[in-house]
């Protein structure tokens, strides 16, 4: 147990209620106990939040990003939560006054993972004008990018409802993120699509640790920092400095990725077209060790470049 902590803490988890955010944030609480010697409990707390309460829309129809975190945010803002459990990827570069990410824990699998219940293997293969599903507007320009033919239809909801609207026929394919499938342990209904075809969100398969630390004890922050998966941690500092770059929102179809590979640091960055028609991509890397100061660099030109590209303005998505 870290040094001045209090015996027996009890710590509030904020999480959304869905199977997959569950699961994530019942493994933090499991290692925070863990790692708390048995002078730590850890309870729970769930809420729907705005963008659960969607089934039909996209986002940027009701409030782009944060409709998954301002919830669960707002309640540790006012003490009701001790800490929150996010997916990186839903929170937004800029962060309520007073909140920090304090730990990255190990990241699963950052690829896309396509499904289609016929035994189609990829988005290149399936029938001319066959319909995609999905509510991502990276995924669906990337999708038109692949192959211009093919329809998208807006797919919201958990991964149970999703697949269930495959198996109704309200679509052909639709994809979800392998990193929850890996979580769900369902990886073997989807195929990883290789990051050369969909570059994921910036933040895909790494969960996070929100917390006000200058509200919490030293030795609790301490508690939750010891999560930390350094590289993952890395990964996320230079894509979230990518994100914040490009002010990245639901309304840009964008994607950022950054990992290690043979000693270097590797990062790949692009923007779409919403139609897919045109995509501006970029891409870098860091030899031997390396900071933050560094990691935040990398992602801030690859995200710099690509505005240049494009000529200065994204290309955004208007409301439907």
């Amino acid at each position: 147990m870290p040094a001045g902590l209090a015996p027996k803490l009890k710590l509030r988890i904020g999480t959304r209620g869905s199977p997959l955010a569950l699961v994530q944030a019942r493994q933090v609480g499991a290692d925070l106990e863990r790692l708390g010697n048995g002078e730590v409990t850890c309870e729970i707390v769930t809420f729907t939040t705005g963008g659960d309460k969607l089934t039909t829309q996209r986002l940027i129809n009701a409030g782009g990003k944060g409709l998954f975190t301002r919830e669960i945010d707002q309640a540790v803002d006012d003490g009701r939560c001790d800490l929150a459990v996010h997916s990186l990827k839903d929170v937004p570069g800029a962060l309520p006054d007073g909140q920090a990410l304090l730990a990255f824990p190990e990241r699963e699998d950052p690829r896309d993972g396509f499904i289609s219940l016929t035994g189609v293997k990829s988005a290149r293969d399936l029938p001319a004008g066959a319909t995609v599903g999905t509510a991502s507007l990276r995924r669906e320009s990337q999708t038109l990018a692949m192959r211009p033919d093919l329809k998208i239809v807006t797919f919201r909801g958990n991964v149970q409802t999703r697949m269930k609207k495959l198996e109704d026929g309200l679509a052909d394919a639709t994809y979800l993120a392998m990193s929850g499938l890996e979580r769900l342990e369902m990886t073997h209904v989807a195929v990883p699509v290789p990051i050369s075809d969909m570059i994921p969100a910036a933040g895909q398969g790494i969960i996070t640790v929100a917390a006000r630390p200058d509200d919490l004890d030293p030795a609790v922050v301490d508690l939750i920092k010891s999560l930390n998966h350094e590289q993952s941690r890395l990964a996320a500092t230079a894509e979230r400095a990518f994100l914040v770059e490009l002010d990245g929102s639901c309304r840009t179809a964008m994607g950022g990725h950054a990992r290690l590979e043979d000693g270097k640091w590797l990062f790949d960055g692009e923007v779409l077209e919403p139609d897919g028609s045109r995509r501006w991509m970029q891409a870098d890397a860091l030899s031997g060790e390396v900071t933050d100061e560094a990691l935040a660099g990398l992602g801030r030109s690859i995200g710099q470049r690509i505005r240049e590209a494009a000529g200065g303005d994204l290309p955004a998505f208007e409301d439907d």
